[in-house]
């Protein structure tokens, strides 16, 4: 009995302290599949509400989608935790985000919300658990117990918050995201000595990307749907929106270099990966809101019934651009003759690696694109 725990939940262990290098495994990407699919979820009412107001409506619960991600992701890459306990939690995640989904359809000051805020709620517990699990490794408690502690009180008002009519609930809402907010600025002399891994993190937050981007080009088709005739101004708008599409990949894998190498070694760097970091919350909200204005303005032909679509669609496109801006000016200085980051070289010659994503990856892309499509 005692072999088949140790089997189960062998001790984690902090992966600063391997020298190994990491690669995104296909677990991590199945969970990063189910959170594209929230976002599809949320992003849903666009399609029949692109204005302001539904916009602030997907910025405010896409936030709270990213900022799960990007918690557990952080956690995944500076500790070493696929073994069967972990599994099992990434199953009830997965479960969790697919409640915040199936709730991220009603009105803010709906009951929906609410089922939202709990779901959420619940999926950063799981996240505490992880952290506390992760405390038995010592060159790391510091960073696991502030996570922990912040990241529970936070959780706990978000589920409490559930149980209160709005107005009120939004009360809630800002004091519990202050506090997730404030939780990684507070622990951040700690990320120094238990840094997240410099080139498995980029790849997943590359690959997110790329997954958005594959959603932005289904809107387009989903506009491209709508079209029983094809003018030339029709066929420009749909050619363009791709072309659209196709920049923001060229410039963000090949002009800014998204999915760098980012070390975390002194203060300076810590700062740049915070700044690398934040920046894609903008990234994605402009692909997404992008997408849903491409599919709008594909959909009537080339021309957008008012002008504030105009506008919105004009200002993701200038969100999207200005965080790739960003991206790269965090960009560390490469090495003279030390190959590209993202040119990941391939696995097939470690047998260790065989459970984690090749090299090039294209059947993965194309697979993760067609998945997070099918809504």
């Amino acid at each position: 009995m005692p072999h088949v725990l140790a089997a189960l939940a062998p001790p984690l262990r902090l992966r600063t302290l391997d020298s190994h290098e990491r690669k995104v495994t296909w677990l991590e990407l199945f969970f990063d599949l189910s959170f594209v699919a929230a976002v599809a979820q949320v992003a849903s009412p666009l399609a029949a509400d692109y204005t302001p107001a539904g916009v602030f409506r997907f910025m405010l619960l896409f936030l709270l989608i990213w900022w799960a991600w990007s918690g557990q992701t952080a956690f995944a890459t500076r500790f070493d935790p696929d073994d069967g306990i972990q599994r099992l939690l990434t199953l009830a995640q997965m479960f969790t985000v697919a409640a915040m989904a199936a709730n991220a359809t009603g009105a803010l000051d709906s009951r929906d919300s609410a089922g939202f805020a709990a779901a959420y709620a619940v999926l950063r517990l799981t996240l505490v658990a992880q952290y506390r699990r992760a405390a038995a490794v010592e060159a790391s408690r510091p960073l696991t117990r502030a996570y922990s502690r912040g990241i529970a009180a936070a959780a706990l008002l978000w589920l409490a918050s559930a149980l209160i009519p709005a107005p009120a609930r939004f009360a809630l809402w800002a004091v519990a995201m202050a506090i997730d907010l404030a939780t990684p600025v507070i622990a951040e002399h700690h990320a120094v000595l238990a840094p997240p891994d410099k080139a498995h993190l980029p790849e997943r937050f590359g690959l997110f990307t790329l997954i958005l981007l594959g959603e932005a080009l289904v809107s387009i088709m989903r506009g491209m749907e709508h079209q029983a005739t094809w003018t030339p101004a029709a066929a420009a708008a749909a050619f363009g929106s791709i072309a659209a599409v196709f920049g923001f990949w060229w410039l963000y894998f090949d002009v800014a270099k998204g999915p760098a190498e980012r070390p975390t070694r002194t203060r300076a760097e810590v700062l740049k990966f915070q700044a690398w970091s934040h920046a894609h919350v903008l990234l994605y909200l402009g692909l997404v809101v992008l997408g849903v204005g491409l599919e709008h303005l594909v959909g009537h032909g080339g021309a957008l019934a008012h002008v504030n679509q105009a506008v919105l669609l004009a200002g993701a496109a200038a969100a999207a651009g200005a965080s790739v801006a960003v991206i790269r000016a965090t960009r560390a200085a490469e090495r003279p003759g030390r190959p590209a980051a993202h040119a990941m070289p391939s696995t097939t010659a470690n047998p260790s690696h065989r459970h984690t994503t090749s090299g090039a990856r294209p059947a993965e892309r194309i697979i993760a694109s067609s998945v997070a499509s099918g809504k």
